[in-house]
């Protein structure tokens, strides 16, 4: 059996194939640059605070429950993103979700994320829960 090979119309050297190019790298290192200022949840400060209490922050948590040589999925890290600015915003709707092996078998992981807001729940938060909720009820 042998595959197909698709032929491309696109000239990689013109100069609209470059500039498309070089705007979907600014596009990924925009969102890659977005996600990690998510990850930080309620920034440098809460999680400092929540070190000096003696706890692990949400990231660090679930990083302590998976399986080390298993990778965490997440799920809507993008919650809530620019909603709620009047309270200072919502990472990742305040919890963190996705999918993750522990033990060997793979779970659906939801922890509240303490750094945003004391951990208060927010209705994007309840909606992200749940949604996460029926992923799990449904495999």
């Amino acid at each position: 059996m042998s595959a197909s090979v698709l032929k491309t119309a696109a000239n990689l050297k013109s100069p609209e194939f470059e500039k498309s190019t070089r705007r979907i790298v600014d596009l990924l290192t925009k969102i890659k640059n977005e996600e990690e200022q998510i990850r930080q949840g309620g920034g440098a400060k809460a999680i400092e605070s929540q070190h000096k209490k003696g706890r692990l922050t949400a990231r660090e948590r679930v990083a302590k429950l998976i399986d080390p040589a298993s990778q965490f999925f997440e799920l809507g890290i993008y919650a809530a993103f620019e909603m709620y600015e009047e309270w200072g915003g919502a990472p990742c709707a305040g919890t963190i979700t996705g999918l993750a092996k522990v033990c060997g078998r793979t779970f659906m992981v939801i922890a509240n994320d303490a750094t945003v807001k004391a951990g208060a729940f927010f209705p994007m938060t309840a909606k992200k829960v749940i949604r996460a909720q029926n992923i799990a009820f449904s495999r």
